[in-house]
């Protein structure tokens, strides 16, 4: 790893977080190590880094990627408030931001603000604010030519307004009840009564009560289509974000 192509950014936020475990980017594909990291534009001095480590991989892919060919660089790096590759805006937290994608095959550190591992998956989350050490590296795909970025230890610095919809239990289901009777008719706990759905209690039309699998043998999980935090669309595999 060269120094000139790595970068230690300042404080950015994360998003789309998969630090602790990996995801593949398709069903059967290899699970990678990832986040995106929205850039303050006003971190003008990071920004500034990231360029020189961007065209130093460049420089590097010409020699080493290639073979002596110069083809029109293919930056990681999308302005927030633009849009994506496939012409749809970038979401709102993204405004005033530079946006790119890194990934690692390799577990990466995930420390605190005193270099403490964390382990708690409760406070590795899309958006956390942080900082992250990125490798910039050249790569030829079968002719796809450009600019990635290699993530290594990423620091969590301190909590944000989370991403993605992550609410609270209390947010969610409202502040627990006071403690009371339980209604007639309610099943013991350890003594559930017969369920009995809905509609059979309305009358209107036959209930099936589908089958469960075999014991130890679990239903087969449905396949879920991962989509690129960048392009927006479903990912087919190769780099995040091209």
């Amino acid at each position: 790893m060269s120094q000139a192509t790595s970068v230690v950014t300042g404080e950015v936020r994360l998003s789309y977080v998969n630090l602790l475990q990996p995801r593949a980017n398709q069903q059967g594909g290899e699970p990678r190590f990832s986040v995106t990291i929205l850039l303050p534009k006003s971190d003008v001095a990071t920004y500034q880094r990231i360029q020189q480590a961007i065209q130093a991989a460049y420089e590097l892919g010409v020699t080493t990627k290639w073979n002596g060919a110069r083809p029109p660089l293919k930056t990681p790096i999308h302005d927030g408030d633009g849009v994506r590759p496939n012409g749809e805006p970038f979401g709102p937290e993204c405004r005033g931001h530079w946006v790119f994608t890194a990934s690692s095959k390799q577990k990466p550190e995930v420390v605190d603000a005193n270099l403490n591992p964390i382990l708690d998956p409760t406070k590795v989350y899309s958006g956390v604010y942080g900082r992250v050490h990125i490798n910039f590296f050249p790569y030829n795909n079968s002719g796809n030519r450009g600019i990635g970025a290699g993530l290594g230890p990423v620091q969590i610095l301190r909590d944000g307004e989370p991403l993605g919809g992550r609410v609270t239990a209390e947010e969610a289901f409202g502040a627990a009840p006071a403690p009371g009777p339980a209604p007639a008719g309610s099943a013991v706990y350890g003594q559930p009564g017969a369920y009995v759905p809905p509609a059979a209690q309305q009358g209107h039309g036959q209930y099936t009560n589908p089958q469960p699998p075999a014991y130890g043998q679990p239903a087969a999980p449905q396949a879920q289509q991962q989509i690129d935090p960048i392009t927006g669309q479903p990912l087919g595999g190769g780099i995040y974000g091209i």
